[in-house]
């Protein structure tokens, strides 16, 4: 593979929910030889697609369409069921709120941890401190304990390291939204400069207009099936249409 390329093949997710689970100790030893009530949720069914290095790759669709799973997917966060996600390159992810933050540890703490969970040394992470504490803008903060750090600065933080570790795939959930305009107006032009770069970008948004303007290939995935993929706007303009009412969720083949 070469590095930046994403695989997906034939790729499902499943989860198991048990029903009636035992509320305490007593209960649970009660109906230790009983058999369990669980059900199968499958979240996502038959992914398959290939992300070329250096793209920039949009995920689209409504709450528990199965995107968020899918990006948790690739960044090894969970196993598939079936089929099976290959990556190639150094991986960053932005995923939810606080990921990869110790709460008892300081910001600039964290900032060496995640380094050093991506392989990255002391003495570069050392070197992109001060950028990092520029672009999040949290100032003496990062020398308190995330803990008491509000949703705002978690995500300044989180993103200032996530594309402060030359990252060759960057993987960024929406939590983004979480910033004001103008962190996510910087938060934009910085995944740009990223791309020019060579790295590979899959974002995930309910946003459209910003998928449209972002994203060279767009997935609408809805009830954990790819329905459409494409070019943004196409794809964009059936997912706006379905949304409002006026389109189906008819599964399109592709050649």
């Amino acid at each position: 593979m070469t590095v930046g390329q994403i695989t997906v093949r034939d790729v499902s997710k499943r989860f198991r929910l048990e029903r009636n689970r035992p509320s305490s100790l007593k209960e649970a030893l009660l109906r230790a030889r009983r058999r369990r009530d669980v059900d199968d949720f499958w979240v996502l069914r038959g992914i398959d697609f290939d992300i070329e290095p250096g793209s920039f790759f949009g995920l689209i669709g409504h709450n528990g369409s199965g995107k968020s799973t899918l990006l948790r997917l690739m960044a090894n966060i969970h196993r598939p069921t079936m089929g099976e996600i290959s990556t190639e390159g150094r991986m960053s992810a932005l995923l939810e709120l606080g990921s990869g933050f110790h709460p008892d540890l300081t910001g600039r703490e964290n900032v060496y941890l995640n380094g050093a969970m991506l392989g990255l040394s002391r003495r570069h992470m050392h070197e992109a401190m001060d950028e990092i504490i520029e672009f999040s803008g949290i100032g003496e903060f990062i020398d308190e304990p995330v803990k008491i750090y509000s949703s705002g600065m978690y995500v300044r933080l989180g993103f200032a390291v996530s594309v402060n570790v030359d990252p060759e795939i960057l993987l960024v959930d929406e939590v983004i939204a979480v910033g004001d305009e103008e962190f996510q107006l910087r938060c934009m032009d910085h995944m740009n400069q990223l791309r020019d770069k060579g790295c590979t970008i899959v974002l995930v948004s309910h946003n459209a207009a910003l998928m449209e303007s972002l994203c060279d290939t767009v997935a609408w995935l809805d009830h954990g099936r790819v329905l459409e993929i494409g070019e943004p706007t196409p794809v964009l303009r059936k997912y706006l249409d379905h949304m409002r009412g006026g389109g189906d969720t008819t599964l399109t083949t592709r050649d």
